[in-house]
């Protein structure tokens, strides 16, 4: 028999693709605003659409207290995959301020299980009146200072809480187009610094998310879910309006209505055989404290039937309740 026909055939590569929200879906951007729902609300909605998994928001958002957030948690059957925080590391002097923000989010993290730090670079707009606050390209300087502080945060938060972060390019930042993320991937180190792939932001700009996923398999880390309407986005673009005005516009919409189509995306996710969270995002603020629950519903029937082996999402709680109640009676 020859070396060739007793090798054995190749096993196929399995991974698993968990899906949960966050409170962004719930209109949710900073720690405390009169336009944002209660904590206690997100947590028993976010719950009742059928996510398990979720990440802590901007922090002070949720409670911050180990123990208290653990029982608010436990009492819904929820369990954390990360936190966030922004980053300015191309500015002078810029790590102490950075890293002290990172301590806190990574310690609460750690503590409820999670597993990875989403770290987004600092807009150069003024969120409110759109204003630029610094210099839209950064100087050869800043960028490579900035690369180089990502790598550092990367082993920094490895090597003390044993959490991995997750760069997220986002939308009116130094790393928005996908020239400038895959600048950012060449100047980074793999090791360090794994990639969050926010579909919604890479459209933003008209990137190409399967192009990304398919040439930077080894860094995709973790996932943000979100589409954007393209017919905004061309307005937005032209009129070079403001992020949080674009918001409002409605640039990012529910799936299946915007881009990027979903389950060719999960399919190029799955063929990897990554094992990586989903996590879906559809920024709102701010908006009326009854938008975001069926939206976040209708979101979880759509990606619950793309038809994904690997896809692990939750089941609603009242059709839970429900097939419960209906196996019980078949009993009876």
């Amino acid at each position: 028999m020859s070396a060739h026909s007793q090798a054995a055939p190749a096993q196929p590569t399995t991974g698993r693709i968990r899906v949960g929200s966050a409170p962004d879906s719930w209109g949710v951007w900073f720690p405390d605003d009169p336009q944002q729902v209660p904590w206690q609300r997100f947590l028993d909605e976010v719950s009742a659409c059928g996510y398990e998994w979720i990440e802590l928001g901007p922090y002070g958002y949720l409670p911050t207290d180990p123990a208290q957030l653990a029982d608010e948690l436990g009492g819904r059957g929820l369990k954390v995959t990360a936190g966030t925080v922004f980053e300015h590391l191309h500015r002078p002097d810029s790590w102490d301020a950075v890293w002290g923000q990172v301590r806190d989010v990574a310690a609460l993290t750690a503590a409820m299980g999670g597993t990875h730090v989403v770290v987004i670079p600092e807009m150069f707009r003024d969120e409110k009146t759109g204003a630029d606050i610094e210099p839209r390209t950064l100087t050869p300087e800043a960028w490579q200072a900035k690369t180089a502080g990502v790598d550092r945060l990367g082993r920094a938060v490895q090597e003390e809480y044993g959490l991995s972060i997750a760069f997220h390019p986002h939308a009116e930042s130094h790393v928005g187009y996908q020239t400038d993320i895959e600048r950012f991937l060449a100047d980074t180190d793999p090791q360090f610094v794994p990639l969050c792939l926010d579909t919604g932001h890479v459209s933003y700009y008209r990137g190409d998310n399967l192009d990304l996923i398919r040439r930077y398999p080894e860094r995709i880390g973790y996932l943000h879910l979100k589409q954007v309407d393209p017919a905004v986005i061309d307005r937005v673009l032209a009129e070079d309006v403001v992020w949080p005005e674009a918001v409002q516009l409605g640039a990012m919409i529910e799936p299946p209505n915007g881009v990027p189509d979903y389950p060719p995306l999960l399919t190029a996710v799955e063929e990897l055989g990554l094992d990586v969270f989903a996590i879906v995002e559809h920024d709102l603020y701010p908006c009326a404290p009854d938008v975001p629950r069926p939206i976040a519903e209708r979101t979880h029937r759509y990606i619950a039937s793309c038809g994904i082996p690997s896809l692990e999402i939750g089941t609603p709680k009242a059709a839970a309740t429900a097939d419960g109640a209906a196996r019980a009676g078949g009993r009876a």
